[in-house]
Parts: C-alpha cells; structure tokens; sequence
C-alpha cells in the first residue's frame, strides 16, 4: 500500500492536538523483537520489579499487542504534557508532579476514547483504548511511533517537551502509514544516574525498583527501611526528571485537569497525620494519590517526620 492509499493521518494529527495532546505518532501493530522481550525478562528475573506481580501477568498478550484487538493494524501513540512550573516549599509535603491534578487514568481515557471515535467515525472499524493499565509496551511503541526516545531513567522523552507526559494508545483495525522510529537518544550527561536519591538506576539505563523513591512510597505496601531517607517525599518523585536536560524548557500543560490543585499544596505534614479517611477520600477524589491509601500516605509522612 503506497502512502496516497492510506487514510489521511493528519487529519488525526488535527484532532490529536485540538484534544490538548502535545504529540501523536504511529506504529505498525507487530509483535515485539525477542530482544526487547528477552532485556524485560531479565529485568524481572532480577527481581527489579519488587513487589509489582502484575509486571510478571499476561506476558504473551505483552509480547504481542494483536491479543489485546484481533486484526489490529496500528498503533496510535499520543503524548499528554502534565508539566507545570515547580513549588518548592520548605517543610511541606512533597508529591509527584504528575499526581497534583486529576487521575490521568480518567483525563486520557476521556481524551483517547474522543480519538478513537473519530477514527471509528471516518474509516470504520475497531479501535481499543489502553491507558497504563493494559499489558503493553507503552514506551517501546512510543518510540517506534517517533514520539520521543526512551532515557537513561527509563522515561519516554519527547523532543522539546520533555518527560513529564503520559502516554495513551489506540489499536485500530485501519491501516495507518506508520512515522518512522525515533533514533535519538539521552545526552550523555548521567544527571539522573547520579542524582537519584535511591541510586536505583544503573549505567545501563535499568532500574531497580526497591531503590526507587516512586516505588517506594506508592506501590510498596511493607514498612519503609529506617534508614530511608524521603526528604519530606510522601507521594512518589521527580529527581530524575527534575535534573533533566531535557525538561529544561519544558512547557507549562494546557490541559487544565492536570494543573496542580491548591488543596493539596496547601496540606501540611500535620495534616496528613491528623487526616481522616473520610478526609482523604474528599481530598484525593479524582486524583492519582488514591491509590496509596490513607494508610500508605500516613506511613510515608511518619517516616518524614519522625526524629
């Protein structure tokens, strides 16, 4: 098929960033090359994925992305920018920039499932939506969409926007003409390697989760080492992205669901030891932080403040 006889992708480019997507690409839906698979293998035999079982599930549908829609033909890859300028507070809570608005989950899905209808509207079809929760190789298809490049610390980056994105994906059954891969790759400088507090990521670009602030303090549910120290962290991290070159000049979202909300700046160490599950649940209603409970929450503040 020449490229006059696929359907017209810049038309879904239009509408891609008329959503708030700040980049699209498309892949030829493939399996993936026995090397990628073979290096995530290894990572998991390494037990770098902690307590994270369900990086270990559904690994023929994750080696395969025509499990996840029969007769699937490509692999849309769209870019979210979430970035705002950074608040630094001294002696306050410190979260994870991309937790500080609305659920992604709930933002992206909305926004893809708009995409998705109107490729199912112009070229018929089938389309499915994955955002984060479907087994799939988001960041391998980024790349082999020419969205961006995969960094030293793990993170997709897109060129003259940075890392602080969320990916969202759509199988289609239409045959787009697919973007050529993106070639680039991390400038050299190892800031992230050197930085990260945990020293969770190695030369390679591999990380080990147990050593990661992220990890740590949202997926982790056991107690924290005691000699862990959080530097006021009680939800996630931004270390590595924050010392990134390539977030230098990153642009401020557009997107106003993932602007930062004033209540959760505003919470002090103090109140979130005091805080009440129905407290919590009013707070974090909508939010990504929901998903380390009060608990969990409560544990990474005690071990914040604790002497």
């Amino acid at each position: 098929m020449n490229s006059a006889q696929y359907p017209c992708s810049s038309d879904l480019q239009s509408i891609a960033y008329d959503l708030g997507f700040s980049a699209i690409g498309i892949a030829d839906a493939t399996k993936v090359p026995h090397e990628v698979i073979d290096q995530y293998n290894k990572w998991i035999a390494a037990n770098h994925h902690g307590d994270m079982a369900y990086m270990e599930r559904y690994a023929e549908v994750r080696h395969n992305p025509l499990l996840l829609l029969d007769d699937a033909q490509s692999i849309v890859v769209v870019a979210a920018n979430y970035h705002s300028p950074s608040i630094d507070r001294q002696n306050c809570p410190k979260w994870a920039s991309y937790a500080l608005g609305d659920d992604y989950h709930d933002v992206m899905r909305n926004k893809l499932s708009l995409l998705a209808t109107f490729i199912n509207e112009n070229w018929g079809g089938e389309t499915r939506v994955c955002v984060d929760t479907a087994p799939i190789f988001e960041r391998y298809w980024a790349q082999q969409a020419g969205v961006g490049f995969i960094g030293k610390n793990s993170m997709l980056i897109v060129p003259e926007i940075g890392s602080y994105i969320f990916i969202g994906i759509i199988l289609t059954t239409t045959k787009f003409q697919p973007n050529e891969p993106c070639t680039l790759n991390c400038m050299g400088c190892n800031a992230c390697i050197r930085l990260c507090p945990g020293k969770a990521i190695s030369l390679s670009g591999t990380i080990d989760a147990r050593r990661c602030h992220s990890y740590l303090t949202i997926e982790y549910r056991g107690e924290l080492p005691n000699e862990l120290n959080l530097n006021s962290k009680v939800y996630g991290c931004d270390m590595c992205q924050n010392v990134c070159p390539h977030n230098l000049n990153a642009p401020t979202t557009t997107i106003a669901e993932f602007l930062p909300r004033q209540e959760i700046l505003n919470l002090s160490h103090d109140d979130i030891s005091a805080m009440t599950q129905e407290e919590f649940s009013r707070i974090f209603r909508r939010s990504a932080i929901k998903r380390t409970k009060l608990t969990g929450l409560q544990r990474n503040n005690h071990h914040c403040t604790k002497k």
